[in-house]
C-alpha cells in the first residue's frame, strides 16, 4: 500500500514502480448546491484547533482528554477554520471514478452530510450508540460519509472488504452481532443468503440508484434526513471501530479501537510541525489507495489527512492501474510490508523522491516509520514513533542488544499505550497473551541496529502476509478439508516476487480422488476457496505430488 500526496490541482499523482505516466483530472459541474440554503442551519461556532496541545497528548506529554470524538472536535472545527479563510482553498473529499464523475466536498458540506446520515443512522436504522454496524463499500464518498455519521452517534463502524464471501459475511455478522449491514447492491443478493441466519442483523441498507425488497436505500434516506443533529459526547476509551483481522489459528480476531486511539492517536502520524511520516500541511492532497476495510484507510484517508485539515483524494478504480499516475509529485510512503530495497533504488532513480517506509499493525497503529527528520536505511523499517519505545527482547522479555535478532515488542506501563487497541472483543485470553513481562509483543521477528533503526526479519507465527493482506493459514485449511477431494490439508506461506508472500497448501487426497487430473483438480480446489472464502485467500501455489504450481 502506498500513500501519497501533492500540491498542484487539478492534478493527481500515483505512482507505480516502473510507469510513470501523466493524466489530468477531468473537471465536472458536480456539486451540492441545492443543499446549500440549508447550512445556515448547520452554522456553529468553534475554537480554533490547539496543534500543541495534541502533539503534547501524542508525545505521552500531557494526559488523553476524558471526552473526545474527531468528528466534533476536528472535523467541525476545519469546518469553521476553512469558512473563515479568504480565498480559494482545498476542498476536504475529492473523489473521481474515471468515468467522468467528480465529487468535491469542503469540510462544510463534509459536516452538513455526515449530519445527514447520522440522523439516518439513529432514525430509520434505529441505532443507538454502542450498536454496531458492518459497512461493505468500496472507495465511494458514501463510505467516508458513514465513517463520520458513526462517530457523531457513537455507532461502532466495523468495516469490511467487497471481496468477502457469504460464509466471510456470515461470520462477522454472527461473531459481531452487528444490528445493520450497509453494502452496495453487488453484494446485496450475498448478504439475503444468510441475513435469515444471522439472529443480531435487525435492518439491510443498501447503497444503490435502485431499490430492493426489505432494504432500506441509502439515497433515499440520506434525501428524507435533517441537516440538523447533537453530535454525542464520547468518551475516549469508548470503543469506536472493529476490524477482523487473521491470526495462525481460528477465526479472523476483532480488533476494537476506541475515539482516543484513533482519533487521538493518528495525530503525529500526518503532522509537519512534528517532522513525522505524511509531514502534511493543509494545502497538501493526499491519495491513499488503502482497501477501506483496513486500518490504513482509516490512518491515511480520515484521521492522518483530516488532522491537518488536508484534502483526501480518492480515485474509484475497481483495481490497480500503472497508467493512471501522476504530475507535481511532492512525497511518497507506503507500509503494509516490507519493501524491497531494489524497489526503492528504481523508485528513486525514475522519480527523483524517496519512499519513505513505516511500519504498524492493526492492533498499534504507526509504530515505526522513515523520516523527512531521518536518513533513509533502505530495507529497514525507520525509527521508534515517537510516541514508543520499541525494543528487541527475548523469550524471556529480556532486551537483546544491537545486531540480535529477537521478537519486535513495545514497551507497555501500567496500563496500554492510548493509542493501543483496546482488546480482542470476547477474547481476553488472546488479549493477555500479547504481553510478555513490561512488552507488547507485535509478532513480528526483526532486529534493531546500533543507530535505532528496526530490521524486519519476517513473523513469528505462521500469518501469511500477501499485497498486504493478512491471511490465517487455519481459514484456508478449514476451507480445503470442506471439499470432499481432501482427505487433510496444511497451508504454509511461499516467497512471492510481487506480492512478497503467497499461499501455498499442501494436500492429502481423498482415495476416490487420487486417479483425477491434478491440473483439474488443482484448479477446482482453487475455485471451491475462492468461492467459500474471500478470493485474495485461495492457494496459488501447491503441493507438487498432489496439486500443480498455480499460474
Amino acid at each position: 500500500m502506498v500513500f501519497y500526496y501533492i500540491q498542484k490541482p487539478p492534478y493527481i499523482c500515483f505512482c507505480a514502480t516502473k510507469i510513470l505516466l501523466v493524466f489530468q483530472v477531468l473537471q465536472s459541474s458536480w456539486s451540492i448546491h441545492t443543499l446549500c440554503r440549508l447550512f445556515h442551519q448547520y452554522h456553529k461556532t468553534f475554537a480554533p484547533l490547539n496543534f500543541s496541545y495534541y502533539e503534547a497528548i501524542s508525545r505521552c506529554e500531557q494526559e488523553v482528554p476524558k471526552y473526545f470524538n474527531f468528528a466534533s472536535d476536528v472535523l467541525d472545527k476545519w469546518s469553521q477554520i476553512k469558512k473563515e479563510q479568504k480565498g480559494p482553498s482545498n476542498p476536504a473529499l475529492w473523489w473521481i471514478n474515471g468515468k467522468g464523475d467528480e465529487i468535491k466536498w469542503s469540510f462544510e458540506e463534509l459536516g452538513f452530510l455526515s449530519q445527514k446520515v447520522a440522523n439516518m443512522l439513529s432514525g430509520p436504522c434505529s441505532l443507538e450508540s454502542g450498536d454496531r454496524v458492518l459497512v461493505i463499500l468500496p472507495r465511494i464518498p458514501e463510505w467516508w460519509l458513514l465513517s463520520i455519521a458513526c462517530m457523531r452517534t457513537g455507532v461502532i463502524i466495523i468495516p469490511g472488504s467487497t471481496q468477502l464471501t457469504a460464509q466471510d459475511i456470515y461470520y462477522r455478522l454472527l461473531a459481531s452481532k452487528a444490528k445493520c449491514i450497509i453494502t452496495t447492491d453487488v453484494l446485496a443478493p450475498v448478504v439475503d443468503s444468510v441475513a435469515s441466519k444471522s439472529q443480531f442483523l435487525k435492518t439491510k441498507v443498501i447503497v444503490s440508484e435502485s431499490r430492493r425488497d426489505k432494504w432500506l436505500n441509502f439515497r433515499d434516506l440520506l434525501k428524507a434526513a435533517s441537516a440538523i443533529h447533537n453530535c454525542v459526547k464520547t468518551k475516549s476509551q469508548d470503543p469506536m471501530a472493529i476490524y477482523f483481522t487473521s491470526g495462525t489459528t481460528g477465526s479472523p480476531k476483532m480488533v476494537e479501537h476506541s475515539y482516543g486511539s484513533f482519533g487521538l492517536g493518528f495525530f503525529l502520524l500526518g503532522s509537519t510541525k512534528a517532522g513525522y511520516w505524511m509531514d502534511l500541511t493543509p494545502s497538501d492532497i493526499l491519495w491513499n489507495m488503502s482497501d477501506t476495510a483496513w486500518v490504513k484507510a482509516a490512518a491515511g484517508s480520515i484521521f492522518g489527512p483530516w488532522f491537518q485539515g488536508s484534502c483526501v483524494f480518492i480515485h474509484a478504480m475497481p483495481q490497480f492501474d500503472a497508467r493512471e499516475t501522476l504530475n507535481a509529485l511532492k512525497h511518497c510512503l507506503t507500509a503494509g510490508e516490507p519493501l524491497n530495497p531494489d524497489v526503492m533504488a528504481q523508485w528513486k532513480s525514475q522519480t527523483g523522491l524517496n519512499i519513505y517506509e513505516g511500519y504498524g499493525q492493526t492492533e498499534i497503529g504507526m509504530a515505526c516509520a522513515n523520516t523527512k527528520e531521518t536518513k533513509i536505511k533502505p530495507g529497514s523499517l525507520g525509527k521508534a514513533a515517537p510516541h514508543y519505545d520499541i525494543q528487541i527482547i527475548d523469550e524471556n522479555g529480556s532486551v537483546l542488544p544491537p545486531g540480535k535478532e529477537g521478537d519486535i515488542a513495545i514497551k507497555v506501563d501500567a496500563k496500554w499505550p492510548f493509542t493501543f487497541f483496546t482488546r480482542y472483543v470476547d477474547d481476553p485470553v488472546k488479549t493477555a497473551s500479547t504481553i510478555r513481562g513490561n512488552f507488547y509483543v507485535t509478532g513480528d521477528r526483526g532486529s534493531m541496529d546500533e543507530d535505532g533503526y528496526i530490521w524486519f526479519m519476517g513473523r513469528s507465527d505462521d500469518v501469511i502476509i500477501s499485497s498486504g493482506y493478512r491471511i490465517g493459514p487455519f481459514e484456508i485449511e478449514s476451507a480445503l478439508i470442506e471439499h470432499p477431494a481432501v482427505a487433510e490439508s496444511a497451508v504454509v506461506s511461499s516467497p512471492d516476487p510481487i506480492r512478497g508472500e503467497v499461499v501455498k497448501a499442501f494436500v492429502v487426497l481423498s482415495p476416490s480422488f487420487k486417479s483425477q487430473d491434478p491440473k483439474k483438480l488443482t484448479r477446482e480446489l482453487q475455485d471451491y476457496v475462492r468461492k467459500v472464502t474471500a478470493p485474495y485467500k485461495y492457494p496459488r501455489k501447491a503441493s507438487k505430488h498432489e496439486c500443480i504450481k498455480n499460474k
